[in-house]
């Protein structure tokens, strides 16, 4: 009898857990992030440490009737204080349920988000009132971003389409340094006075082009979904010189190819490019290599990775006026690379590298720098080590001129591909590398 007790109270037990077990531990487990963006350092450090930069001598006088490269920076303000922060994102695949991620990621003290709320985008920083929906964390309407630290949402019942614009309000009822930012968001931002989280339309914004805080958007992943593919890279990646607020970035242009593929509608693409980058050291932002786990192994649901890096190293090794620390070689540019496949290799994912694009026509454009480049490009085409190599050179050069960028595709800086420069190297992606990668 005492046996039989002993295992009623066993019973009785394991029955009054599973009925205490959090709904979270009810969800279904697989997510995919669906939008997502890097949250570069800011400021970036100085090369030269505390020392000034050394005096340069005066640019060359602009070319007659060329084109003024575009700046896609937008001011914003260095501190918040009872301020809402409106955001506009699109989705890349679709879901019935969101989650949202922020992260505290350069802050040296905690973050106060007073009210988080999130809707389907309407025009002009408006939403859609009947799609608004109240976010929490662990139930509660508020969270604390605690220094480093990155906290995701409980699952918002709000269905999005794929390629949805999607609106993320966020209250900051306390004096805040805007720090984590990403600030060539390149979609509109909007700031208004006091607790609008949840306003229709926001009385008297102030109109920004920066993610504050606010990492990734995720969906549930569906049986058969393919999974998330990285976008990992510099200000090319990011979408530098693309036209603001038209979603015009290579991997905003893949995302809609693959919508429009049937057989390829899973697979969503996440733009964690930062103007600057690197690979080796840090700049805008973490090197490539310091911050691989958090911007690409990091991401929910990855499958994939394009890494497309290496530009800013050069340029930094060539610049007139670079302290020797900042000097780079071909080889060490190439180690750093084929760490990033090994660790992608090392978690399961599978990864393409893109070659580096042509720079003649910069001020300090050199041959020494462009035998950086082809030593570089020649590895990354012939080593195999990638699992697909996407050759983003050989499609937006200057067939007249294989060291510059192509002229249609040149907004006048030499460097970053306008719109259509964009398009070109999103269709120079083999949608088949997805499609014989299905799930797991």
């Amino acid at each position: 009898m005492r046996l039989k007790t002993v295992f009623a109270a066993l019973a009785m037990a394991m029955a009054m857990a599973m009925a205490c077990v959090p709904l979270h531990a009810a969800e279904q487990a697989g997510w995919v992030e669906s939008w997502g963006t890097a949250l570069p350092l800011q400021p970036p450090p100085s090369p030269f440490g505390d020392a000034p930069p050394p005096q340069r001598a005066a640019p060359p006088p602009p070319v007659a009737d060329a084109p003024e490269p575009p700046n896609p920076r937008v001011p914003y303000p260095r501190s918040l204080h009872d301020q809402t922060v409106r955001m506009l994102l699109r989705t890349s695949v679709g879901g019935e349920r969101i989650r949202l991620e922020f992260a505290n990621r350069n802050g040296a003290e905690p973050v106060r988000l007073g009210a988080v709320h999130a809707a389907l985008a309407g025009r002009d920083g408006t939403i859609l009132a009947e799609s608004g929906r109240t976010v929490t964390f662990g139930g509660e309407a508020g969270v604390v971003l605690r220094p480093g630290t990155r906290m995701v949402s409980d699952p918002v019942d709000l269905p999005v389409d794929p390629l949805a614009l999607v609106a993320v309000s966020i209250h900051l009822p306390e004096e805040t340094p805007a720090q984590t930012v990403d600030e060539i968001g390149l979609m509109p931002t909007w700031i208004a006075q006091g607790n609008q989280v949840d306003a229709s339309v926001l009385q008297a914004p102030q109109h920004a082009a920066s993610y504050f805080w606010l990492r990734g958007l995720s969906v549930p992943r569906t049986a058969g979904q393919g999974g998330a593919i990285i976008a990992f890279g510099d200000s090319i990646t990011e979408g530098y010189s693309t036209t603001p607020g038209t979603n015009g970035s290579w991997p905003e242009l893949l995302a809609q190819r693959l919508q429009a593929t049937p057989g390829m509608e899973g697979w969503s693409v996440i733009n964690t490019g930062i103007s600057g980058n690197r690979v080796l050291r840090a700049g805008a932002g973490d090197s490539a290599l310091a911050r691989f786990t958090d911007d690409v192994l990091g991401r929910p649901g990855a499958r994939w990775v394009i890494v497309l890096e290496g530009i800013n190293d050069i340029n930094m090794s060539i610049m007139p006026g670079m302290p020797a620390s900042q000097a780079t070689t071909a080889g060490e540019i190439i180690a750093g690379l084929d760490q990033l496949v090994t660790r992608a290799h090392l978690h399961g994912l599978k990864i393409a590298g893109g070659t580096i694009m042509p720079t003649r026509g910069l001020p300090f454009y050199s041959e020494d720098g462009e035998a950086m480049r082809q030593e570089v490009n020649a590895w990354i085409r012939t080593s195999g080590r990638f699992d697909a190599v996407i050759d983003f050179d050989a499609v937006t050069r200057d067939p007249a001129d294989p060291l510059r960028l192509d002229p249609a595709f040149d907004p006048g800086d030499h460097v970053h591909p306008n719109d259509a420069g964009n398009r070109a190297m999103a269709d120079a992606i083999d949608l088949g590398l997805f499609a014989v990668s299905g799930p797991d």
